[in-house]
């Protein structure tokens, strides 16, 4: 009987020992640098929350209606590294940032805004934030008031840009095909 708990031991002994390097190891936890007391988290600039831990052009991406290309040339008119979190910066180089995307397209060539002759004024403007989606929507409606095709496609949640709507987008139909149901007894019946 010893010895067939010996050999049971021993069995179970090898997978027992991996299970105790496995509890001896140190549990890895992940690195994080140590951040000094002026960090911020969040940053909030045009109304919009951005995080602390990102690289600046990453993070003043995340601004609705400003891209990558126009994050970096903000980043660069400040004059900071593009590798620098934008939870490091001072309080003062944070407004400073808002100023330079609130006043872009003072700055920066007529072709490289994102709504240019605005229909309203005839001005090349920037719009960010909240401001893009009230833009759109102002344009959709005035598209669908004049009755022009796009705003009649607008209205009828078609397809507004010119792609295929004969086999794309074709929700609230029975899609497939559908089987006659047959008649009992084989089919046609001869006339006699």
């Amino acid at each position: 009987m010893a010895e067939d708990k010996d050999e049971k031991t021993k069995g179970a002994g090898k997978g027992k020992k991996k299970d105790v390097k496995k509890a001896e190891e140190p549990a890895k936890t992940p690195v994080t640098e140590k951040k000094d007391d002026d960090f911020r988290y969040i940053v909030r600039i045009v109304n919009s929350d951005l995080d602390g831990n990102k690289d600046i052009v990453i993070a003043l991406a995340g601004i609705k209606g400003v891209g990558m290309r126009t994050a970096e040339i903000i980043a660069r008119m400040t004059g900071i590294p593009r590798d620098t979190k934008i939870g490091d910066l001072p309080e003062e180089k944070t407004e400073e940032l808002e100023k330079l995307v609130l006043d872009y397209s003072e700055k920066a060539p007529h072709w490289m805004v994102n709504r240019q002759h605005d229909w309203s004024s005839g001005a090349d403007i920037h719009i960010v934030g909240v401001d893009v989606e009230l833009y759109k929507r102002d344009d959709v409606n005035l598209m669908r008031m004049i009755r022009c095709y796009k705003g009649v496609r607008h209205e009828t949640g078609q397809k507004v840009r010119g792609q295929r709507s004969r086999a794309n987008g074709r929700s609230g139909l029975t899609l497939g095909v559908i089987k006659r149901k047959e008649q009992p007894g084989g089919g046609a019946q001869k006339k006699e």
